[in-house]
């Protein structure tokens, strides 16, 4: 198959953030397929007489478009950026006569380039669901006007009845999508998976990242790895932190990473008067370097906004743990929540009681055999549920079943008769 796969924020190992698309990318040529990633260079602004260009990354032709982008930009910017990336990579992604067209979201505008190349080349559409939008920004109130929120709505719809196949990444995005009214039959749960490759490395190096921080040595090491948005509360480690320095001021918190919130958290880390002494910030480190993070860490968390509909989330780092066989702490239960209570690898945190989770971690991170264990069964979950190869053989399936069955044509009719 030729396929062309629209994600906005495609990164490379040697980039900051999350890889799942590079991953599934270079696993589908491996398997003998043409991949054509549509993507942003969000580093770069728009400039006249400046469009594509294209690069190889493991075998995937990369288009990239200058758009900038960054967690900084105010909601009109990030609309701005959303809106251009849509409208340009309209024309590119059918340029590329694909046999199917794969658009991952976030942005929910993604699907507008996906749409539009499926129908003029006559090729389906297979719509990948990474958060739930508009239902994410409009519960966290970023999306408030009435007038946006129904067009947003609308929008959702719109790309689900043209989409021949959906893939969301959690169960609860699943029902989300069941919910606008589609075939079950039509959605496929394929979530994060485990980099078993990367995240397996040598002990040396993670004690060789420990050995560059005197304030680390040999202590036990609570780790954040990710971005620092409004979605990730980060704030709330910090707090963690303030309870646990009266606890077992041994414990060190690193956070790892950059976004919209970082001046907040250290802020108010300085308030709880934290920073620097049980709480440290390392800023944002290329996705390569995360091994010998994770391998130097005693136990990984995953931090989200205590806001319902966030439970449904499916972020890397909770894989990334897994893989490199660290328990991980998470505040907002949901599937992973209940998943890692079920496998005994890691531990639920109450979200509003800061002063007990960090009992729980005191608890948890002086019980040796509790960590022994734990470590033993985030990798057999991850072995068994996780495997990145197996799934991105699932989505392989899902790719040659919207090419193979016939359900694009049908789809049009269903998406006319819908409209």
């Amino acid at each position: 198959m030729r396929i062309v796969y629209i994600h906005q924020y495609f990164n490379t190992p040697e980039m900051s953030g999350g890889t799942r698309s590079f991953e599934m990318a270079r696993r589908l040529v491996a398997a003998g397929h043409e991949v054509h990633m549509v993507t942003s260079d969000r580093k770069q602004a728009p400039s006249a007489g400046k469009e594509w260009r294209e690069t190889v990354e493991a075998g995937i032709h990369v288009h990239w478009l200058p758009c900038h982008y960054n967690n900084q930009l105010t909601i009109p910017q990030r609309l701005k950026a959303f809106s251009r990336f849509a409208v340009k990579a309209c024309q590119k992604a059918k340029s590329l006569n694909g046999d199917v067209v794969f658009a991952s979201s976030t942005p929910l505008t993604i699907g507008i380039p996906g749409v539009y190349a499926s129908r003029r080349g006559n090729v389906p559409l297979v719509f990948e669901v990474r958060d739930l939008w508009p239902a994410v920004p409009i519960a966290m109130g970023v999306l408030r006007n009435p007038v946006a929120c129904f067009a947003a709505k609308r929008l959702e719809r719109w790309i689900y009845r043209h989409a021949s196949e959906i893939v969301a990444l959690a169960p609860g995005m699943r029902d989300g999508i069941l919910a606008q009214g589609i075939a079950p039959e039509k959605v496929h749960v394929i979530p994060n998976s485990c980099d078993f490759d990367l995240f397996r490395v040598p002990e040396e190096l993670g004690k060789e990242f420990r050995s560059r921080y005197e304030w680390l040595g040999n202590r036990p090491m609570i780790s954040y790895t990710g971005t620092l948005g409004r979605v990730n509360n980060v704030q709330y480690m910090a707090q963690i932190a303030s309870h646990a320095l009266k606890i077992n001021p041994e414990l060190r918190f690193v956070v790892v990473g950059s976004g919209a919130e970082q001046e907040a958290v250290a802020a108010e880390a300085r308030r709880l008067g934290v920073l620097d002494l049980n709480f440290f910030m390392l800023g944002q480190l290329p996705k390569k370097e995360m091994p010998a993070i994770m391998s130097a860490s005693t136990i990984c968390t995953s931090f989200v906004s205590e806001i319902p509909i966030l439970k449904d989330n499916c972020a890397n780092k909770v894989f990334d743990s897994l893989a490199a066989q660290r328990p991980i702490a998470v505040n907002h239960g949901g599937w992973l929540g209940e998943l890692i209570e079920e496998r005994n690898c890691g531990i639920q945190l109450p979200n509003a009681d800061a002063a007990e989770a960090a009992q729980l971690f005191n608890r948890r991170l002086t019980d040796e055999k509790w960590l022994t264990n734990a470590r033993k069964e985030a990798v057999r979950l991850g072995e068994e549920q996780f495997n990145r190869d197996k799934l991105a053989a699932r989505l392989e399936s899902v790719l040659r079943r919207a090419v193979g069955d016939g359900s694009h044509e049908r789809q049009i009719e269903n998406a006319k008769k819908a409209a």
